[in-house]
């Protein structure tokens, strides 16, 4: 079976490019730089799903995306995590958290209705993550 994206995902986020594993979306959320990466694995639901060198990439991937992610959007704290009561499709989200945003020092979820970006922001925050992480992002 071949890969594909969990129709939510389609539906909340915007493509930015993949990594050697995963795909990276960005939520249309203007309240937090929210990113999510998704393996690019036909009906995969947990980690442990992943052969070994799977997991080790996945893992690199989405470290690299943190450590890169924190240092762009001066971040007070990255919150990482698989959750996937909502989405089956495993997906790793990377949410930038400031100790000023409105969530703080709660978890996001469920506290507040997402405001879409505007088309502008997408485009910037594309230009600007794609720059940044451009040594390992391949296109769409």
């Amino acid at each position: 079976m071949s890969f594909s994206l969990h129709p939510r995902l389609q539906q909340d986020t915007i493509s930015v490019g993949r990594f050697d594993l995963c795909r990276l979306l960005l939520i249309n959320d203007s309240l937090y730089p929210w990113f999510i990466l998704v393996p690019e694995r036909a009906e995969i639901t947990e980690i442990y799903q992943l052969n070994q060198t799977e997991r080790s990439l996945l893992i690199d991937e989405s470290c690299y995306l943190a450590e890169n992610l924190a240092a762009l959007y001066k971040a007070d704290k990255m919150n990482v995590a698989a959750i996937g009561n909502m989405v089956p499709q495993l997906h790793i989200h990377h949410i930038v958290r400031y100790r000023t945003d409105a969530a703080w020092p709660g978890p996001v979820w469920g506290k507040f209705d997402a405001v879409p970006l505007s088309e502008q922001q997408i485009s910037e925050q594309l230009l600007l993550v794609k720059q940044h992480l451009n040594s390992r992002l391949h296109a769409n």
